[in-house]
């Protein structure tokens, strides 16, 4: 039976223009800053979200990983929103591999008011607040977005105490797009901005961290103490590359789709779902056991994540159409009638 993979935009597989893209890629050796693609690639990346640098690396988590280390000293905090992907799927990295502590905020897309309460005075007995990292979208929140007001707000009180932000933009693009803004406006007040190409975007493997010039060489030196460097990654950075000049746009349909999916369950008994989605990112509530609930739906051809006891989670990509979406619905509706 063909499944209808709904459990992340990090299924998405190459289509035959980026595998040509691969193919043609032109490489050299990357550890000696000698591949023609990969600084092509750093090059449009930084000039994409208004950074001087930045760095191509294996994963999300090492570039968000990566931003902290160069940011802060060993025995500092990190504030961030509740359920952020730092805290709870990097493999507890903040503590093992920079040392830092993450105060969360109360809920995921905080407020200036939740960083005013967390700032301490000096004083040695406090673990100093040198970092603030905001996740746009939010991936556990059902893919929800900040206000641009709030955001600003809370950059311009980090800057006013002079700590370090972090944009962990694993799919940032889903938020300008969601937002009617350009991705320069989101990230140009932030020290500091990760994106992944391998969710939305399509591409295989990889992200990129982007900042000042100072800070990247900084990062450059821990992604090899992290195992991060590679060799002749243009191969990688050339799919990367063909899906930001062609993937951008596209996903205002992956949020169409998440909406249709949305409307096409909300009515279902039992479900939860307060809001449509305002990206590609469906959470919803079922009755009983949403583990249960996930089983039997993969008998049915559908793959959803249960991501609590009682909440799935639905992420709609380029390779889901209208039609999956519909298969999809008439599964929930028969699984959950």
């Amino acid at each position: 039976m063909a499944s209808v993979d709904l459990r992340s935009d990090t299924v998405t597989k190459p289509g035959p223009g980026m595998r040509r893209a691969m193919a043609g890629a032109e490489v050299g050796d990357d550890v000696y800053g000698e591949d023609p693609s990969v600084n092509a690639l750093q090059e449009r990346s930084a000039a994409l979200v208004g950074k001087q640098a930045a760095l191509f690396v294996p994963s999300g988590t090492m570039a968000n990983q990566l931003a902290i280390r160069a940011h802060t000293l060993h025995g500092d905090r990190v504030f961030a929103g509740r359920s952020n992907h730092i805290f709870e799927y990097e493999s507890g990295a903040p503590a093992a591999l920079s040392g830092v502590l993450v105060e969360q905020a109360p809920s995921s897309l905080f407020e200036a008011a939740d960083l005013q309460r967390a700032l301490r005075p000096p004083n040695v007995h406090n673990a100093p607040l040198t970092l603030v990292a905001l996740e746009n979208t939010h991936n556990r929140d059902g893919g929800s977005v900040f206000s641009f007001e709030t955001q600003q707000q809370i950059l311009a009180l980090a800057k006013q105490h002079g700590i370090a932000t972090h944009l962990d933009g694993a799919r940032v693009f889903n938020a300008a797009i969601a937002c009617d803004r350009t991705v320069a406006e989101l990230c140009a007040d932030f020290d500091s901005v990760a994106f992944c190409f391998s969710k939305g975007l399509g591409a295989p493997v990889g992200s990129i961290l982007c900042g000042s010039e100072a800070l990247i060489e900084r990062a450059h030196r821990f992604r090899k103490m992290f195992g991060g460097a590679m060799r002749q990654a243009g191969v990688l950075a050339a799919a990367a590359d063909y899906a930001l000049e062609n993937n951008i746009e596209r996903l205002a349909e992956d949020h169409a789709h998440a909406r249709m999916l949305a409307e096409g369950i909300r009515d279902l008994p039992g479900v939860e779902l307060s809001d449509l989605p305002q990206t590609n990112i469906v959470r919803f509530g079922v009755p009983g056991d949403a583990a249960g609930v996930s089983e039997t739906l993969a008998r049915r051809g559908v793959l959803i994540n249960p991501i609590s006891p009682g909440d799935l989670r639905a992420v709609t990509h380029l390779d889901i159409s209208k039609d999956d979406v519909e298969s999809a619905v008439q599964a929930l509706r028969s699984v959950l009638a």
